[in-house]
Protein backbone atom coordinates (compact mmCIF):
# COMPACT_ATOMS: atom_id res chain seq x y z
CA UNK A 1 0.00 0.00 0.00
CA UNK A 2 1.25 3.11 -1.04
CA UNK A 3 0.41 6.73 -0.08
CA UNK A 4 1.00 9.09 -2.90
CA UNK A 5 1.18 12.85 -1.50
CA UNK A 6 2.22 16.42 -3.05
CA UNK A 7 0.08 17.54 -6.40
CA UNK A 8 -1.98 14.44 -7.18
CA UNK A 9 -4.44 14.85 -10.00
CA UNK A 10 -6.79 12.90 -11.52
CA UNK A 11 -5.43 12.36 -14.82
CA UNK A 12 -1.90 11.33 -12.55
CA UNK A 13 -4.29 8.45 -11.20
CA UNK A 14 -6.13 7.77 -14.49
CA UNK A 15 -2.19 7.23 -15.91
CA UNK A 16 -1.03 4.87 -13.30
CA UNK A 17 -4.46 3.12 -13.25
CA UNK A 18 -3.83 1.63 -16.95
CA UNK A 19 -1.06 -0.47 -15.83
CA UNK A 20 -2.33 -3.48 -15.09
CA UNK A 21 -0.66 -4.50 -11.55
CA UNK A 22 -1.81 -0.89 -10.19
CA UNK A 23 -5.04 -0.13 -8.22
CA UNK A 24 -6.42 2.96 -6.60
CA UNK A 25 -8.01 3.47 -3.41
CA UNK A 26 -10.19 6.28 -2.56
CA UNK A 27 -12.57 6.92 0.34
CA UNK A 28 -16.11 5.72 -0.14
CA UNK A 29 -18.37 8.02 -2.87
CA UNK A 30 -20.88 7.96 0.21
CA UNK A 31 -18.02 9.12 2.51
CA UNK A 32 -16.35 11.94 0.50
CA UNK A 33 -19.76 14.02 0.00
CA UNK A 34 -20.63 13.29 3.52
CA UNK A 35 -16.97 14.78 4.07
CA UNK A 36 -17.97 18.14 1.87
CA UNK A 37 -20.41 18.81 4.26
CA UNK A 38 -18.96 18.41 7.38
CA UNK A 39 -14.99 18.93 7.28
CA UNK A 40 -15.28 20.64 10.27
CA UNK A 41 -16.02 18.45 12.64
CA UNK A 42 -13.96 15.21 11.30
CA UNK A 43 -10.89 14.63 12.76
CA UNK A 44 -7.89 15.04 9.91
CA UNK A 45 -6.97 11.43 10.10
CA UNK A 46 -10.41 10.01 8.75
CA UNK A 47 -10.29 10.88 4.87
CA UNK A 48 -6.77 8.96 4.69
CA UNK A 49 -8.58 5.98 7.04
CA UNK A 50 -11.65 5.41 4.92
CA UNK A 51 -9.15 5.07 1.49
CA UNK A 52 -6.82 2.84 3.44
CA UNK A 53 -9.57 0.55 4.27
CA UNK A 54 -10.73 0.24 0.81
CA UNK A 55 -7.02 -0.33 -0.33
CA UNK A 56 -6.84 -3.38 1.96
CA UNK A 57 -9.84 -5.02 -0.21
CA UNK A 58 -7.76 -4.62 -3.46
CA UNK A 59 -5.38 -7.37 -4.71
CA UNK A 60 -2.52 -5.69 -7.01
CA UNK A 61 0.90 -5.84 -6.56
CA UNK A 62 0.90 -1.34 -6.61
CA UNK A 63 -2.21 -0.53 -4.20
CA UNK A 64 -1.97 3.68 -4.45
CA UNK A 65 -3.90 5.45 -1.68
CA UNK A 66 -4.11 9.60 -2.78
CA UNK A 67 -4.85 10.01 0.98
CA UNK A 68 -2.76 10.11 4.13
CA UNK A 69 -4.29 9.59 7.56
CA UNK A 70 -1.26 11.85 8.93
CA UNK A 71 -2.10 14.86 6.29
CA UNK A 72 -3.49 17.01 8.55
CA UNK A 73 -0.44 16.65 10.87
CA UNK A 74 2.12 16.97 7.33
CA UNK A 75 0.17 20.34 6.50
CA UNK A 76 0.39 21.63 10.60
CA UNK A 77 4.01 20.85 10.45
CA UNK A 78 4.86 22.98 7.56
CA UNK A 79 2.66 25.84 8.54
CA UNK A 80 4.61 25.50 11.78
CA UNK A 81 7.73 26.41 9.73
CA UNK A 82 6.45 29.52 8.01
CA UNK A 83 7.96 32.56 9.93
CA UNK A 84 4.47 34.30 9.33
CA UNK A 85 2.81 31.60 11.37
CA UNK A 86 4.07 32.78 14.48
CA UNK A 87 3.30 30.34 17.77
CA UNK A 88 -0.29 29.04 16.59
CA UNK A 89 1.87 26.94 13.85
CA UNK A 90 3.28 25.07 16.72
CA UNK A 91 0.04 24.37 18.57
CA UNK A 92 -1.96 23.75 14.83
CA UNK A 93 0.92 20.99 15.03
CA UNK A 94 0.60 19.46 18.34
CA UNK A 95 -3.31 19.85 18.06
CA UNK A 96 -3.14 17.68 14.90
CA UNK A 97 -0.74 15.15 16.32
CA UNK A 98 -2.38 14.59 19.36
CA UNK A 99 -5.70 13.62 17.27
CA UNK A 100 -4.03 11.34 15.11
CA UNK A 101 -1.87 9.73 17.89
CA UNK A 102 -4.78 9.00 19.85
CA UNK A 103 -6.63 7.15 16.71
CA UNK A 104 -3.58 5.48 16.00
CA UNK A 105 -3.46 4.38 19.23
CA UNK A 106 -6.93 2.93 19.14
CA UNK A 107 -5.31 1.38 15.95
CA UNK A 108 -8.36 3.54 14.04
CA UNK A 109 -5.17 3.26 11.50
CA UNK A 110 -1.73 2.25 10.70
CA UNK A 111 0.76 4.04 8.24
CA UNK A 112 1.61 2.56 4.51
CA UNK A 113 3.68 0.69 3.56
CA UNK A 114 5.00 3.76 1.78
CA UNK A 115 4.66 7.16 0.79
CA UNK A 116 5.50 8.18 -2.69
CA UNK A 117 6.05 12.12 -2.80
CA UNK A 118 5.16 13.75 -6.36
CA UNK A 119 8.26 16.68 -6.41
CA UNK A 120 7.41 20.38 -7.27
CA UNK A 121 7.19 21.36 -10.30
CA UNK A 122 10.84 21.89 -11.56
CA UNK A 123 12.21 25.79 -10.53
CA UNK A 124 9.02 25.52 -7.65
CA UNK A 125 10.24 26.54 -4.27
CA UNK A 126 10.28 23.15 -2.06
CA UNK A 127 9.01 23.89 1.17
CA UNK A 128 9.74 22.18 4.49
CA UNK A 129 7.75 18.47 3.82
CA UNK A 130 7.42 16.14 6.85
CA UNK A 131 7.83 13.44 4.31
CA UNK A 132 10.73 14.29 2.74
CA UNK A 133 12.33 15.46 6.12
CA UNK A 134 11.64 13.57 9.42
CA UNK A 135 10.21 10.61 7.83
CA UNK A 136 12.95 10.38 5.65
CA UNK A 137 15.20 10.32 7.63
CA UNK A 138 13.44 8.30 10.26
CA UNK A 139 13.08 5.40 7.03
CA UNK A 140 14.64 6.78 3.90
CA UNK A 141 13.65 3.60 2.32
CA UNK A 142 10.01 3.56 3.27
CA UNK A 143 9.93 7.42 1.52
CA UNK A 144 10.31 7.69 -2.33
CA UNK A 145 10.20 10.37 -4.78
CA UNK A 146 8.51 10.23 -8.12
CA UNK A 147 7.91 13.13 -11.00
CA UNK A 148 11.15 14.64 -10.85
CA UNK A 149 12.54 17.18 -13.40
CA UNK A 150 14.11 14.41 -15.54
CA UNK A 151 10.76 12.44 -15.75
CA UNK A 152 8.60 15.17 -17.24
CA UNK A 153 7.70 18.34 -14.87
CA UNK A 154 8.30 21.69 -16.20
CA UNK A 155 8.30 24.76 -14.85
CA UNK A 156 5.29 26.54 -14.18
CA UNK A 157 3.35 23.56 -12.97
CA UNK A 158 3.34 22.13 -16.25
CA UNK A 159 3.54 18.25 -17.19
CA UNK A 160 4.01 15.76 -20.06
CA UNK A 161 1.40 13.24 -18.05
CA UNK A 162 2.51 10.05 -19.87
CA UNK A 163 6.14 11.21 -18.64
CA UNK A 164 4.68 11.99 -15.51
CA UNK A 165 2.74 8.73 -14.45
CA UNK A 166 5.88 7.09 -15.68
CA UNK A 167 8.15 8.94 -13.20
CA UNK A 168 6.08 7.71 -10.61
CA UNK A 169 5.86 4.35 -11.88
CA UNK A 170 9.53 3.98 -12.06
CA UNK A 171 9.52 5.24 -8.60
CA UNK A 172 7.09 2.34 -7.37
CA UNK A 173 9.17 -0.39 -9.19
CA UNK A 174 12.24 1.12 -7.16
CA UNK A 175 10.74 0.57 -3.90
CA UNK A 176 13.37 -1.35 -1.64
CA UNK A 177 12.26 -3.40 1.87
CA UNK A 178 13.45 -1.68 4.80
CA UNK A 179 12.74 -1.92 8.68
CA UNK A 180 9.00 -1.04 9.55
CA UNK A 181 8.33 2.30 10.95
CA UNK A 182 8.69 3.27 14.72
CA UNK A 183 5.15 3.39 16.49
CA UNK A 184 3.73 6.87 15.40
CA UNK A 185 4.60 8.65 19.35
CA UNK A 186 8.48 8.79 18.26
CA UNK A 187 7.80 9.47 14.41
CA UNK A 188 6.04 12.84 16.28
CA UNK A 189 8.90 13.36 18.52
CA UNK A 190 11.56 12.92 15.47
CA UNK A 191 8.78 15.47 13.55
CA UNK A 192 9.42 17.64 16.77
CA UNK A 193 13.10 17.42 16.66
CA UNK A 194 13.82 17.85 13.18
CA UNK A 195 15.54 21.12 11.66
CA UNK A 196 13.54 22.36 8.54
CA UNK A 197 16.63 23.59 7.21
CA UNK A 198 18.34 20.25 6.90
CA UNK A 199 15.73 19.88 4.05
CA UNK A 200 17.30 21.25 1.11
CA UNK A 201 20.41 18.59 1.64
CA UNK A 202 17.22 15.99 1.68
CA UNK A 203 15.47 16.55 -1.26
CA UNK A 204 19.07 17.03 -3.28
CA UNK A 205 19.62 13.12 -2.07
CA UNK A 206 16.00 12.03 -2.99
CA UNK A 207 17.00 13.12 -6.79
Amino acid sequence: MVALVGEVTGDLLAGLTRTPNVAVARPPASAASEQAADAARRPGWEAGTQAMREAARLRSMYVIVPADPLAEVAASWQHMWDPAAGSPGAADFESSAADALAAWQQKRFELPDYYLVIAPPQGAAAGPDLYLGPLRAVRPRRVAVGGLADGGLAAGGLADRPALSASVLDALRSLEHGPWWPPLDELLAAARGFYAGGLAETQRLAR
